[in-house]
C-alpha cells in the first residue's frame, strides 16, 4: 500500500542540448521533498513531459530521482501506455529502476470497451510486485473507469488506488465505499472536497510551487481542524487551479525558470506558454502568501 498523502507529478527538466538532465531532476526531486514537503513524487507522468521521452530516458530519470529522495518518500513511476504489452515492459523497468509504486492510465486511443479494462490492469498489476495506482482521467485518455470496473479489479492485492481525475465526487465517493480503494485527487483543486468524502490527498501539479500550503490542508483536515484546512483552502486555490491557466507542465516549468531554475524548454509539440499566463500565476503565487519557488542555489 501506497502511503503518501502530498505527491507532485514531477516536470523532466532538460538541458540545453535537449537531454535529460538528470542533476536538475535530482536538485529538483530534493527541493520538492525538503522544501515543498512532498511525501511522494510521480515520475514520468504526462507532467514529466512522457509522451515524448524515450524508454531508456525513463529508466535514467526514475533511478535518479529514487537515488536522491527514494529514502525519505514514496517514488511513483508512471507506466501507463495505449499498450499492454508496453505498459508491462515499463513497468519492469520501474521496478528494476526502484520505484515504489506505478501509475498506470487508462489504455489512451486505443480505448478499449469497458469490458476489456479489467484485463489490462490486472495483467500490469501482475507484472511486478509493486502497488499500483489506476489513473481516471477521462478527458485526456477517452474513456472513464466505470464504477463496475472499479469493483473488478479492486480485488487485486496490488491494486491499490486512484488518481481521480475524473470530477465526480460523489461517483469517488461511491467506489470509495464500495470498493475501499484509496482515491488521490488528480486535479488540484479537487483535494479538499475529495478528501471531505473519504479522499486519500493529492498527486498534483501546482504542488510544485504550492506543497507546503497543500501539506496543512491535508494535514488540518486530518487533524480535525476543518475551518482552518477550508480557510488555507480557499486563500490557495487561484494558486491550485492557475496552473492550469494553459497545460500544466508548460507553466510549472516556465514558472520554476523565471524563478532562476534551469529546467530547459518543452519537447515539441508543447512549449512556452503566453508570458501574461506565467505573469499572472507569479502573482497568485504571491497573493496566496506563498513563497516563490527559487532554486535552493541561490
Amino acid at each position: 500500500m501506497l502511503s503518501a498523502r502530498l505527491m507532485t507529478a514531477m516536470v523532466t527538466p532538460f538541458a540545453s542540448d535537449g537531454r535529460v538532465d538528470l542533476d536538475e531532476a535530482r536538485a529538483l526531486a530534493a527541493y520538492l521533498v525538503d522544501e515543498q514537503r512532498n511525501d511522494g513524487l510521480v515520475v514520468n507522468g504526462t507532467t514529466g513531459e512522457a509522451p515524448t521521452t524515450t524508454d531508456e530516458e525513463k529508466a535514467a530519470l526514475l533511478a535518479a530521482v529514487v537515488d536522491e529522495v527514494g529514502d525519505r518518500c514514496e517514488v511513483v513511476a508512471g507506466a501507463g501506455t495505449f499498450s499492454t504489452d508496453h505498459t508491462i515492459e515499463l513497468a519492469r523497468q520501474a521496478a528494476d529502476a526502484g520505484a515504489h509504486g506505478l501509475l498506470v492510465v487508462t489504455p489512451y486511443y486505443s480505448r478499449p470497451p469497458q469490458d476489456l479494462l479489467p484485463a489490462h490492469f490486472r495483467a500490469v498489476a501482475d507484472a511486478t510486485d509493486l502497488p499500483v495506482i489506476i489513473y481516471d482521467i477521462p478527458h485526456r485518455s477517452g474513456i472513464p473507469v466505470s464504477p463496475d470496473t472499479f469493483a473488478a479489479i479492486a480485488d487485486h492485492p496490488r491494486i491499490v488506488g486512484v488518481k481521480d481525475a475524473k470530477g465526480d465526487p460523489v461517483e469517488s465517493a461511491q467506489v470509495m465505499a464500495a470498493t475501499g480503494l484509496r482515491y488521490w485527487a488528480g486535479d488540484d483543486g479537487i483535494t479538499l472536497p475529495l478528501m471531505a468524502v473519504g479522499g486519500h490527498g493529492v498527486i498534483g501539479t501546482s504542488t510544485h510551487v504550492s506543497g507546503v500550503a497543500m501539506a496543512q490542508v491535508i494535514d488540518d483536515f486530518t487533524a480535525g481542524r476543518t475551518t482552518e484546512a477550508l480557510e488555507l483552502y480557499r486563500r490557495t486555490l487561484p494558486v491550485f487551479t492557475g496552473v492550469f491557466a494553459s497545460q500544466g507542465c508548460m507553466m510549472v516549468k516556465a514558472t520554476l525558470n523565471r524563478c532562476g531554475w534551469s529546467l530547459g524548454e518543452l519537447r515539441a509539440p508543447l512549449a512556452d506558454p503566453p508570458v501574461a499566463l506565467v505573469d499572472d500565476f507569479l502573482a497568485a503565487i504571491t497573493a496566496a502568501g506563498l513563497p516563490l519557488p527559487n532554486p535552493p542555489r541561490t
